[in-house]
């Protein structure tokens, strides 16, 4: 703003006694209305610069001065200056500083005095600050007197009255009786406002109360949130997962021959189910990534096969007129990343991208680059829609956020597609990059390493393991699920010459003491004794102490109590187990105990919410192939 000084005084009152705080209060509520603040800002400024007079009253030279400035734009200000050791209590800068936009104090100097400042920002002015602080000023010069101004006008005038005329007594009677009944007003009056000040005062408190209520509040309802997701997300789990892994039983060539219409059908069903497991997982995934606790699980990845499963879940969901175009790569160097997370950061992109185009293309275009001694993979999505705004670009990374306008009419979305695939990308190592023009469209960009950092390649791990000769000569299996058994026992096959498999939990001490077994594979929720139980009583018997035990449950580690579970060698998730997992988990040597901590939340068994403790678990494993999850796992990492 241009036209004057920077800096124009209103007014400046010599504070003496409680009139004048009165007077300064009335003069700052005049000044703020006259530049256009009203309600809380008004009443907190009002609120404050009373609080403020009204400690200071009695300091040696006590002042306080009214301005308008332009500072970064027009700007109401109230400087207190006084001498002496008074000096204003921190709290009380404390409350000014949250309540105002600006409040300093400064101490005195060599040969000047104190000096506090508060500072309360007005709306945009048209007028120069000059013109805008004179217009204030003679609008405060009128209307801007309170009470005791009037009675001192009225004093004056009864003083030249009396000097005018001794005969007009009954004039001057009448004049004195109105004269206090005015001042009973004024004290009545100050009277008011001071309970009002006060009762504001209670208000502001109980309102900062209410608000950190509210917080706790919708705290404690993410957390139900995050909770109930996961729950319902493991529950869908279970069937989901035995009616792909009965699917593939049907499928596989050793079994009894089928129809080429029966293999059609048990086909739609697997594929059917994976995709319901696919959504299961990356709900199960979302609420993961909220609590910290999502981890890849790489695997030597076959990329040709993960574009073609994304070309034919995707075709169909194309605009009419638009092409989807989603290449054959032939690729050259090892792609070792965890297959699922890449799949869901592809398809949530291109998704989007097919989402809000109406017309051209949706092109993926894959290309390898060798980069300071690491194979990289670039994955490039170009799209011919909408387009974003250069001020949401970033912003359509905050989770929940979209951009609004005419494109979002009849297309639902939650807001996490891209956030969620930006958290994927670097929990692969990798970075994701987007680039748009309105009206031209978007380019998003995925570059992931060649290798996850951190882990291990399937070769060493088939080293390790063993992976075609069983390891054991006998196994006993604890667990009550019919469906997950059925699909075990292809990977048990590979890993032990026999199998005992109990579905009756009381039966395990005795079993294990009798057989002698190589390993035990014990389910941790069960009917009759679950396996905490079980595990307590092996390593307390001498004769089966020396058993390892591994641990197989559906929940999320983090709800695994922890400190239960000393004497298991491992503690492993049903979701994609197989015959290296497991053997990789068993044959590593004995870690330190497992630290006796709790999780951040309570296991299953103890959850307030009220949710019923889910008692189906995941359905059985995926059989072993060349995408199977890595053998590299060892204990501390199996238990998260």
């Amino acid at each position: 703003m241009s036209g004057g000084p920077a800096v124009q005084e209103l007014v400046t009152i010599a504070l003496r006694e409680d009139r004048d705080v009165f007077t300064l209060r009335r003069f700052s509520q005049s000044a703020c209305r006259f530049m256009g603040i009203a309600g809380p800002p008004l009443v907190r400024l009002a609120t404050v610069v009373s609080a403020a007079g009204e400690h200071l009253l009695g300091a040696p030279g006590l002042t306080a001065r009214l301005t308008v400035e332009d500072v970064d734009g027009t700007v109401l200000s109230v400087r207190f200056r006084w001498h002496g050791a008074t000096r204003p209590r921190p709290e009380m800068l404390k409350s000014a500083t949250r309540l105002l936009d600006s409040c300093g104090y400064r101490p005195p100097q060599e040969s000047g005095g104190h000096e506090l400042t508060f500072v309360l920002r007005a709306p945009a002015s048209s007028s120069p600050v000059a013109e805008l602080a004179g217009d204030i000023a003679g609008r405060l010069n009128t209307d801007g007197l309170d009470l005791i101004d009037t009675l001192r006008v009225q004093n004056g005038q009864l003083l030249a009255a009396l000097d005018e005329s001794l005969q007009q007594q009954e004039e001057l009677q009448r004049l004195n009786a109105e004269l206090e009944e005015t001042n009973a007003g004024v004290v009545a009056l100050y009277s008011e406002l001071a309970g009002e000040l006060e009762k504001t005062n209670s208000g502001v408190v109980a309102l900062y109360a209410e608000l950190e209520d509210k917080s706790r509040q919708l705290e404690l309802a993410d957390e139900y949130k995050t909770r109930f997701w996961a729950n319902v997300s493991h529950e869908l789990r279970s069937p989901v997962n035995s009616v792909i892994a009965l699917s593939r039983l049907l499928l596989d060539p050793a079994g009894d021959p089928l129809t080429a219409e029966q293999r059609r059908q048990v086909a739609l069903v697997q594929s059917s189910g994976s995709t319901l497991l696919a959504l299961v997982d990356e709900l199960l995934d979302v609420a993961k990534a909220e609590s910290g606790r999502l981890e890849p699980h790489p695997v030597d990845t076959d990329l040709r096969s993960v574009l073609h499963q994304l070309r034919g879940t995707l075709q169909g969901t194309a605009h009419h007129g638009v092409s989807l175009r989603i290449p054959d790569h032939g690729q050259r160097a090892v792609l070792h990343t965890d297959e699922t997370m890449l799949t869901r950061v592809l398809r949530n992109i291109l998704s989007n991208a097919l989402k809000f185009t109406v017309e051209g293309s949706v092109t993926l275009d894959v290309t390898e680059q060798h980069r300071d001694g690491v194979d990289w993979f670039v994955f490039s999505v170009l799209d011919t829609g909408v387009g974003i705004p250069p001020d949401e670009v970033e912003r359509v990374f905050e989770e929940f956020y979209q951009v609004r306008g005419p494109h979002q009419r009849g297309r639902a979305g939650t807001g996490l597609g891209l956030p969620y695939a930006r958290k994927l990308t670097e929990l692969l190592g990798g970075r994701l990059a987007l680039h748009s023009e309105v009206g031209r469209g978007t380019r998003v960009t995925v570059e992931l390493p060649g290798r996850v950092p951190g882990a291990t390649g399937l070769a060493e791990a088939e080293q390790q393991t063993g992976r075609l000769t069983p390891i054991w000569r006998s196994v006993v299996v604890v667990d009550d699920d019919e469906a997950f058994l059925t699909g075990l026992r292809p990977v048990l096959e590979r890993l032990a010459a026999s199998c005992t498999v109990l579905t009756d939990s009381t039966r395990a001490v005795e079993t294990v003491e009798r057989e002698r077994p190589d390993a035990v594979l014990l389910d941790l929720n069960m009917p009759a004794l679950d396996g905490y139980e079980v595990l307590g009583l092996l390593a307390a018997d001498p004769a089966t102490a020396a058993v390892p035990v591994a641990v197989l449950t559906a929940l999320d580690l983090a709800h695994v109590d922890r400190s239960r579970l000393d004497h298991a060698r491992a503690v492993l998730n049903k979701s994609h187990l197989t015959a290296e997992r497991i053997a990789s988990a068993m044959t590593a040597p004995p870690g330190p105990p497992i630290p006796p901590e709790r999780p951040s939340h309570p296991p299953h068994r103890s959850v307030p919410t009220g949710t019923p403790e889910p008692t189906a678990t995941p359905g059985p494993p995926e059989p072993s192939g060349p995408t199977d999850p890595p053998a590299h796992d060892r204990r501390a990492e199996e238990h998260g």
